[in-house]
């Protein structure tokens, strides 16, 4: 059965750090393209990350030089290393393969406040 399972969030203060780990299970990892979203009450699941099988990575203009996504295909684990947070950064998390995607997880929520 193909799950994702995030973890990792919490509430942090601005300009403080987080990372969130995904864990992937019940297909073969190394072969896919891994995304981070996020999603806000009332707004549409955004990209804001993406990883491909040779580590080659895309990161939103909004999270650019402040997050860094990666990758163990060893553990089946994919990250988001977070950074300078900010308060707009707030949101529930969730992990995905970007071209064929699953059932999503339940997500875990980042809270940037001071």
């Amino acid at each position: 059965q193909v799950q994702l399972v995030e973890s990792g969030g919490g509430l942090v203060q601005p300009g403080g750090s987080l990372r969130l780990s995904c864990a992937a299970s019940g297909f073969v990892f190394s072969n896919y393209v891994m995304s981070w979203y996020r999603q806000t009450p009332g707004k549409e699941r955004e990209l804001v990350a993406t990883i491909d099988s040779e580590d080659i990575t895309y990161h939103a203009d909004s999270v650019k030089g402040r997050f860094s996504i990666s990758r163990d295909n060893t553990k089946n684990m994919v990250y988001l290393q977070m950074d300078s947070l900010r308060p707009e950064d707030t949101a529930v998390y969730y992990c995905n393969r970007r071209n064929y995607p699953v059932n999503w997880g339940q997500g875990t929520q980042v809270t940037v406040s001071s």
